[in-house]
């Protein structure tokens, strides 16, 4: 891995210390204008571009997008039993997050009979994307599904690409996953492709309000091809993992935990930021003989951590160094530390946070509750992950009687008249015979 030393100086502020940092190079915009062409695909010949593509894309003719009920039915039937659990467990845990997540609706009373309620109305539809490209990611469909079910989400549907090695369905493990969620609505469909089904609907998928899920830069520059005719959650890149550490850390733990974001694609970033030289000597000896004994050494791994994107960082101290991970933005922060759950407390940005030893990422990736699906590249220091808030929309109810509009009607028809909105102050002024009531 590249080392950056930032120890001696001060440390510079916002953006040029995020230009010190280490980021995998993600051109979206580059990507937008290939997609275009598929998109418009889409939506002029629905699901016969849908077939099409899956062919030239995926190595499969299908015989329809929608996968049929039976084919569900079958994949949970045909699930190992220790998966199964696994998955149980991991849909559990997340529900007992989200619901606590539920917002209910709350009135404001601004004057004698003048209100203002706030209610949370969730979206009509969601298209959900799993991805399936160099794994398979039944989990996505649990940090997907669950947090839109919890906000009360009518219509759910699902899809992820078709898979050749299963007759053009999508993964069996995916299939099983929206089987136990009831999820019942799944499409044979990847990359910009089943955005684009989505976001204008098919004769077999009808569109959705909003699209959510992660994916790679395709699925990327699809949702901001849509941004505005749909919702959308993030455009997620790359993942990442950075890693806050002292002295006190793990070089074990700190190795593992890097290899483990390594993992997913020759783009994922690993970052540690440390103090301490000796951890970071330490770290780099143990990375060596952890990538030798694990798997995707050649085709992700060693890319990922001996890429642009990857470095250890060297700081005077644990305060500079969260000045450097909020400058960072991870979409995964793990703090290993002395009193990491004081330090994790002064962190500002990151898409989630993983206090001391025994909170990895990989926990939160499948059973510690919380959602996965986060923002990248940056994003964190202005975007969430995906929540029940994600699916839900604050409406606000204006309710005030005759006296209450009385009793600020000369306030309304002043800024009126101030922004040069005449009209706006007559609407006030017909309600009371085109003559203010005086302020009381």
């Amino acid at each position: 891995m590249a080392r950056i030393d930032l120890r001696g100086d001060a440390l510079p502020e916002g953006s040029a210390l995020r230009d010190l940092l280490p980021r995998a190079d993600f051109d979206v915009q580059a990507a937008l204008e290939k997609v275009r062409p598929i998109c418009e695909a889409v939506h002029h010949r629905g699901d016969a571009a849908l077939i099409d593509y899956a062919e030239k894309f995926d190595g499969v003719r299908l015989e329809s997008v929608r996968v049929p009920a039976q084919a569900l039915a079958a994949a949970l039937e045909q699930l190992d039993p220790a998966v199964r659990a696994a998955l149980e467990e991991s849909i559990r845990r997340a529900r007992l997050v989200h619901r606590e997540q539920r917002r209910a609706a709350h009135t404001t009373r601004v004057a004698p009979g003048g209100s203002v309620t706030e209610k949370w109305v969730p979206v009509g539809r969601v298209g959900l994307y799993a991805p399936g490209g160099r794994s398979v990611y039944p989990s996505s469909v649990i940090m997907n599904v669950v947090p839109a079910q919890e906000a009360g989400v009518e219509s759910i549907a699902l899809a992820s690409p078709a898979q050749a090695d299963f007759g053009g369905l999508p993964h069996p493990t995916i299939l099983a996953a929206c089987a136990l969620l009831g999820v019942d609505e799944v499409y044979a469909a990847g990359g910009a492709t089943a955005v684009a089904m989505f976001a204008y609907g098919t004769e077999s998928c009808p569109p959705a309000d909003m699209v959510t899920g992660p994916g790679n830069i395709w699925v990327a520059a699809a949702k901001r091809y849509f941004t505005g005719k749909i919702g959308i959650d993030t455009e997620a890149g790359p993942t990442e993992i950075a890693i806050l550490a002292d002295e006190t850390a793990d070089p074990v733990h700190v190795a593992a935990d890097l290899i483990s974001q390594a993992e997913h694609d020759p783009l994922a970033a690993a970052v540690l930021v440390t103090d301490s030289a000796e951890l970071a000597e330490a770290v780099e000896k143990e990375l060596e003989p952890q990538v030798a004994a694990t798997k995707h050494i050649e085709d992700r791994i060693v890319p990922a951590l001996s890429g642009r994107q990857s470095a250890i960082v060297l700081v005077d101290g644990v305060d500079e160094g969260l000045r450097v991970v909020d400058a960072y933005g991870a979409e995964h922060l793990e703090i290993q530390t002395a009193d990491a759950a004081a330090v994790a407390d002064r962190v500002k940005n990151a898409g989630a946070i993983f206090v001391g030893a025994w909170a990895p990422v990989s926990l939160g990736d499948y059973c510690a509750g919380s959602n996965h699906v986060l923002p990248t590249g940056g994003c964190a220091c202005h975007s969430s992950g995906l929540s029940v808030q994600s699916f839900l929309r604050g409406i606000h109810i204006v309710d005030y009687t005759r006296d209450a509009l009385a009793e600020v009607a000369h306030h309304v028809v002043t800024l009126a008249e101030a922004e040069d909105l005449p009209a706006h102050g007559a609407a006030i002024k017909a309600r009371f015979g085109w003559k203010v009531p005086e302020s009381k």
